[in-house]
């Protein structure tokens, strides 16, 4: 969120709709269900004051608005549902942490959906769920989305959602967003798994900045399920007559879910750590190595250098400088050194 943003947020009383995203979409799609067991109506309109229809309890409406950059749109809606002030306030923040909140008419969820975008880059997506008597919103931050398999399961009136209430549908639309979960946690362990086997096979690269990227995404992931953890606990526990019981045994099957994505990431973070470990201690061999064989060549050069020096020195009388062949003597010395150098530092395993 940038500092114009807080700034202006600040600036306003509480209530007051700001967007704090970055992706503005000036046409605000808002696709609209309406169904029960043997009735589905589907539409899609720019304004929810074109869809006349009001919210009946002998069916199930879901409004699916795609886009909060209009904030005049999330007001409306606000006011046709006759919604809580602060609502439309945090579905516009989208920094906002994961939550449930209890109103004496409908409950409040957000919650972060996470995609991989063309380029492979892991993004999140700000969701925000308002549950009615007989009605759900889902306003979302960019269009596509996970929810395709429900809108099907609606058309095509397949499993429960078509003979359950708004209730059962929140259900639907949280279990595909932390389903999702599991496909982006699968391609992280891919990932791992390849880098792992890299590491293990050619330990002479460095992999430490493709490891950090890892360890960016798993945090990412991290930072979105471990709040909503915490929603899905308190939507289990929760007792409000918009959640029949009924459903709550499968929001319990969403909390286990929940935990074991959890779980995973929770031995990725630990797997990842031990990749930088492994990384590191690579990296510290070859550096010991690249030390041993320079250490290994001024050995070799010690002793050579010392006669070097001797007989270079600019005394006029050196016994040795006299001998017949002396020079090639000289060299002959410095080859035996040298190869003498060599033999032992193979017998010792140092070369």
């Amino acid at each position: 969120m940038s500092k114009d943003v807080i700034k202006e947020q600040m600036s306003h009383a509480p209530g007051h709709v700001v967007y704090t995203g970055s992706k503005e979409i000036k046409d605000v799609l808002i696709d609209v269900f309406d169904y029960n067991a043997t009735f589905v109506e589907e539409e899609t309109v720019h304004e929810l004051s074109s869809y006349t229809k009001d919210t009946d309890e002998k069916t199930v409406t879901w409004v699916n608005v795609n886009g909060l950059s209009d904030t005049q749109a999330l007001t409306d809606i606000s006011h046709k549902y006759d919604l809580h002030p602060l609502v439309m306030e945090d579905v516009a923040n989208t920094s906002q942490r994961p939550k449930l909140d209890e109103y004496p008419d409908h409950l409040f969820i957000v919650f972060k959906m996470l995609y991989h975008d063309t380029d492979g880059k892991l993004n999140t997506e700000h969701i925000s769920l308002i549950l009615g008597k007989s009605y759900v919103l889902l306003m979302q931050e960019y269009d596509g989305d996970v929810f395709d398999g429900i809108r099907d399961r609606i058309r095509l009136s397949k499993g429960r959602v078509r003979t359950t209430g708004a209730d059962y549908l929140m259900y639907a639309l949280m279990d595909a967003v932390i389903d999702h979960y599991f496909i982006i946690i699968e391609t992280l362990s891919d990932k791992i798994e390849e880098l792992e086997e890299r590491i293990y096979t050619n330990p002479s690269e460095n992999y430490s900045q493709e490891i950090q990227q890892l360890k960016k995404e798993v945090i990412q992931v991290r930072r979105s399920i471990f709040p909503l953890r915490e929603v899905v606990n308190k939507l289990e526990k929760v007792d409000n007559h918009l959640i029949l019981k009924k459903t709550q045994v499968f929001v319990r099957d969403l909390y286990d879910h929940t935990i074991q994505v959890i779980e995973t990431v929770e031995v990725y973070r630990d797997t990842i750590a031990g990749l930088m470990d492994m990384n590191s201690t690579n990296i510290a061999n070859r550096m010991n190595e690249v030390m041993k064989v320079l250490t290994i060549i001024a050995t070799i050069f010690i002793p050579m250098t010392f006669l070097a020096g001797i007989y270079g020195m600019n005394f006029e009388h050196i016994p040795e400088l006299q001998i017949q062949n002396g020079y090639y003597y000289f060299w002959g010395a410095m080859v035996f050194i040298f190869i003498g150098s060599i033999i032992y530092f193979k017998r010792k395993k140092w070369l």
